[in-house]
């Protein structure tokens, strides 16, 4: 069940026919009005906790266009705040990344604490015995951990995140767990690397299409005719219905806007364990075998799934690859991407880990490359008054019912066809429902209840 949308919206965004207005990608007012309703009342991903282990550590994060501080105080407590001095406005910190538990503001001193408290203002002289200082501390955001990863919100009235998840907890968790399926076992590799490109950032979302793979990325498979480890690459058979078969994929949604990609597989497919990718680097196949083994006795069935989840709005998932789509104005969008690997692998591992995610995402990755040229394409020629009449098409299947329900695996969300539009029909329509919405009485999802089971694949070996 979807929310009403009223006739402005409803022209902008009609799931019945599936259609997009070209509108949303290129209009200021538009744009203006999501970083309101969106990125200042939506939870977004700023980090993980492995970036600060140590009290006084932080990192530079975005939430819409606003800068944040991600730091860890004194007592151990994740603080996000508004990186805007109180005094004149300036930026506070200026460094990605460090150690320091005082944010001295260049301009005239005034000096913050990792939880954003005021503790200083030099040159004072007794001319602030007046002010409160409790009350002129950096903006706090309201924070939230999960499994490793850190959420924010600057709205007070939102929902837990865990509600705002709505269903989607189980395959969210499942990126951030270690292979051998224990929590808290993930971390980032390395830094954020970071990217700018010319286009509106829901181009790339939800970051779950698998139609334009062998279209996209032909070029990639054949002609060159090799992956990330040197192994010729061979196309696969379209098993996304298949019957008899080891392997289905489904597109999966959730009324909050969350979709993903997920792989049913059968019990003993080893697939998860990415066997026969990683057979010129026995390091990896191995360590991979062996946490694999250990990840079936916590998970079961659950152990196998591959998941790619987009978390509502600009937050998606590639395997253990984060990318985070930050708005930059109507035709830009500043692409953050978090590789992620178990804490405690091998030096050798992460080291191949990392030459992997070097050749095969980011701004130079063999794929990213291409999909980065057809996002800036497509934004472009959606510019001019001709091409903006021109609604975009999001019917494939849409005269379809959903192939499965929760039910049918015990998992929780809309299970549809492989190969379908629907997850780009239930985002826009997400976003035009939080768009219109005054509160978030209003954004309240009707249709959740009835996408989550009782029972999930992870209670339980499933054995």
């Amino acid at each position: 069940m979807v929310l009403t949308l009223n006739p402005s919206m409803k022209k902008l965004v009609d799931s019945d026919t599936g259609t997009v207005s070209r509108e949303i990608f290129w209009s200021k007012e538009l744009y203006d009005q999501e970083m309101e309703q969106v990125f200042n009342r939506s939870w977004l991903f700023v980090g993980h906790v492995s970036q600060i282990p140590n009290p006084g550590d932080f990192v530079l994060s975005r939430m819409g266009e606003e800068g944040v501080i991600v730091s860890l105080d004194r007592q151990g407590k994740v603080c996000v705040s508004l990186n805007s001095c109180r005094h004149r406005g300036n930026r506070v910190c200026r460094y990605d990344e460090g150690n320091s538990f005082a944010h001295v503001c260049s301009f005239h001193g005034w000096t913050y604490d990792p939880s954003g408290a005021l503790v200083a203002l030099p040159f004072n002289e007794h001319g602030y015995d007046e002010m409160d200082m409790g009350k002129w501390g950096l903006k706090q955001a309201r924070v939230e951990l999960f499994h490793g990863s850190i959420w924010a919100t600057w709205d007070k009235t939102a929902p837990s995140f865990h509600e705002y998840l709505g269903g989607a907890d189980m395959y969210l968790a499942s990126g951030l767990l270690h292979t051998d399926g224990s929590d808290n076992g993930s971390a980032v590799l390395g830094g954020v690397v970071k990217w700018r490109l010319g286009c509106n950032w829901k181009v790339p979302c939800p970051d779950t299409d698998t139609t334009h793979g062998w279209i996209t990325h032909r070029s990639m498979a054949l002609a060159l005719g090799v992956g990330p480890t040197g192994n010729p690459v061979k196309p696969e058979i379209d098993r996304s219905q298949s019957v008899g078969q080891r392997r289905s994929r489904y597109t999966v949604s959730f009324p909050e806007g969350h979709t993903m990609g997920v792989t049913i597989p059968e019990m003993d497919d080893p697939s998860w364990a990415a066997s026969g990718v990683w057979d010129d680097k026995p390091i990896i196949r191995e360590y991979l075998r062996e946490k694999f083994e250990l990840r079936k006795e916590k998970l079961g069935l659950a152990a196998h799934l591959s998941v790619g989840p987009a978390i509502f709005p600009n937050e998606g998932w590639l395997g253990r690859v984060v990318r985070v789509m930050h708005p930059a104005g109507p035709a830009m969008t500043e692409i953050w991407t978090y590789f992620f690997v178990d804490q405690d692998a091998p030096t050798e591992v992460k080291d191949a880990l990392a030459s992997y995610y070097e050749h095969w995402y980011g701004p130079g990755g063999m794929t990213q490359q291409d999909d980065m040229e057809n996002w800036y394409a497509l934004t472009m020629a959606s510019k001019g008054p001709v091409a903006q009449r021109l609604d975009l098409n999001y019917q494939m299947r849409i005269s379809e019912p959903p192939i499965h329900g929760p039910s049918e695996f015990g998992l929780p969300g809309l299970f549809a066809h492989n190969y379908s539009d629907e997850n780009h029909r239930r985002f826009y329509q997400r976003w035009a429902e939080v768009m219109q919405a005054k509160d978030w009485g209003e954004m309240a999802p009707t249709g959740s209840a009835a996408l989550k089971p009782g029972a999930t694949l992870f209670q339980g070996s499933g054995k």
